[in-house]
């Protein structure tokens, strides 16, 4: 565990906050490092805290009756998780799985709750995300059901790279097959399409690194 040691402009969510605002949200949060396939909530579990990432990456994840998954939503410096306690739920509707490390903020759900019942400023900015994410969802649904695998393969990279501070992802094949649920052969050629056209750069080894291109 590690101690708060700077501002809460690593994510946007806080970062967007006036300064009286966000540090009555101080006293609430710890740093924490987030390890990679790190579960943070499994689905049908009830929130105990929420997550603000800073550098992590973290994913919700639909399980299905087979054991395969497939990632609703990815969550990065933009916004949060645990959503459902700001709306009434105590619980997730999906798993809650760190998918790329780093560091996030940490707070109980319950200091969030009373947070966002005293101040109308946070209930704003959270309900402007609740919009965000449900677009989000939207979006996801649509690609999912409606394009081919390069481009659902592009979206994803995209979502990535968006919610990293440099152009470069280090994920393996497999990992995106698994967010996008689907086989790995499908992503390994549609991946080397994507770098025949000279829109990503990808390498082999013990880890592999995406790159979108400028």
């Amino acid at each position: 565990m590690l101690t708060l040691q700077f501002d809460l402009h690593g994510n946007h969510l806080p970062g967007a906050l006036p300064a009286s605002e966000w540090q009555a949200l101080t006293p609430h949060l710890e740093l924490v490092q987030l390890r990679t396939e790190q579960l943070l909530c499994d689905s049908g579990q009830r929130i105990h805290h929420v997550y603000f990432p800073t550098m992590a990456i973290i994913s919700l994840l639909h399980t299905m009756e087979d054991g395969g998954s497939v990632e609703i939503v990815a969550v990065g410096r933009e916004g949060m998780t645990g959503v459902p306690v700001l709306t009434g739920g105590e619980t997730m509707p999906t798993r809650v799985q760190v998918q790329c490390p780093g560091f996030a903020y940490h707070m109980s759900a319950q200091a969030l709750r009373e947070q966002f019942g005293r101040s109308d400023f946070l209930r704003r900015l959270m309900l402007l995300y609740m919009q965000a994410l449900l677009t989000q969802v939207v979006q996801t649904a649509a690609c999912n059901r409606h394009h081919s695998l390069n481009k659902q393969l592009c979206r994803w990279l995209l979502i990535e790279i968006d919610r990293t501070a440099s152009n470069e992802l280090q994920v393996t094949q497999q990992l995106i097959a698994d967010m996008l649920g689907v086989r790995r052969e499908g992503v390994t050629e549609a991946a080397g399409k994507l770098h025949d056209a000279g829109l990503i750069h990808h390498s082999r080894g013990c880890s592999r690194s995406w790159i979108g291109k400028a």
